[in-house]
């Protein structure tokens, strides 16, 4: 289909650059279609995509999506690994961890994420993994620094919780970690690890992908000399440039595919290639 977008010229040549990023985003929101999967095939695929890119722990960190019912969401069971989760065996709970459907229980470290998901109407997905680099990274108590274009969509967009508040089980760590990530999309925890809270799942997988590449980077430059800053408009408008829905629905949709290519087809019971 032709472009429908008018940017008044014939040509795009000597077009400003407000206009052509108007253009590529028209074009990004026509070209790039809606996936069908449900919220608990995309969280499965998230748990696989996720393991893939070593956010497993063993048996640490959640990964959750508000359901349907208020006050509720879904999240994996207690006792599984990343690589183990299906749409079928996650649980429905209520803010107080109660199992709505489902065997066996809820994390207890989900409370936290009771916390954030009263405080942020707004966020509907909520990732907390310890990756190598980013846990490596929260052992030296210092904060996130984004110096690479790629890494935009954390620019300004990451909190830092630099006091290790313990096992966070309880209800003080729930208030410290929701109000420490604030109105931000991530927050890097001091001895802990990495929480990302978005409006979408597609956006939260993306961004913690993103989120334990922008540590690697960091530890390898900080090794080899010191990281400087990028001009902070620049740093803001790649954020924006990036940070769009779309982009994370073309980003998890290829994610989710490579993860399927790789043997995790069993992460959903009506499989979607595609």
């Amino acid at each position: 289909m032709a472009d429908t977008f008018d940017t008044g010229k014939t040509d795009t040549f000597d077009t400003d650059k407000t206009d052509l990023v108007n253009l590529a985003h028209h074009r990004m929101r026509t070209a790039i279609p809606d996936n069908g999967w449900t919220v608990r095939q995309k969280l499965a695929l998230t748990c696989r995509i996720l393991f893939d890119a070593g956010h497993d722990s063993g048996l640490a960190g959640q990964i959750t999506a508000r359901a349907e019912r208020p006050g509720t969401y879904y999240t994996q069971r207690l006792g599984l690994g990343f690589d183990e989760i299906t749409e079928d065996n996650l649980l429905l709970v209520d803010e107080d961890l109660h199992v709505l459907e489902g065997e066996g229980m809820a994390n207890p470290a989900n409370r936290f994420h009771s916390w954030v998901y009263r405080a942020r109407p707004d966020v509907n997905c909520v990732i907390h993994t310890h990756p190598l680099h980013i846990s490596a990274l929260s052992m030296l108590e210092t904060p996130l620094v984004v110096s690479h274009m790629d890494l935009c969509p954390l620019y300004d967009d990451c909190a830092f919780l630099e006091k290790w508040p313990g096992i966070p089980v309880g209800n003080e760590e729930g208030e410290i970690i929701s109000a420490a990530l604030g109105d931000k999309r991530a927050l890097l925890l001091a001895h802990h690890g990495q929480l990302v809270a978005t409006g979408t799942v597609e956006e939260a997988c993306t961004l913690a992908l993103l989120f334990e590449r922008a540590a690697e980077l960091q530890l390898l430059a900080g090794a080899a000399g010191k990281i400087q800053e990028i001009p902070d408009l620049l740093a803001r408008e790649a954020h924006d440039w990036i940070s769009t829905p779309k982009r994370g629905q073309a980003n998890f949709a290829y994610y989710a595919r490579r993860a399927l290519r790789a043997g995790h087809g069993d992460a959903l019971v009506t499989r979607k290639d595609s």
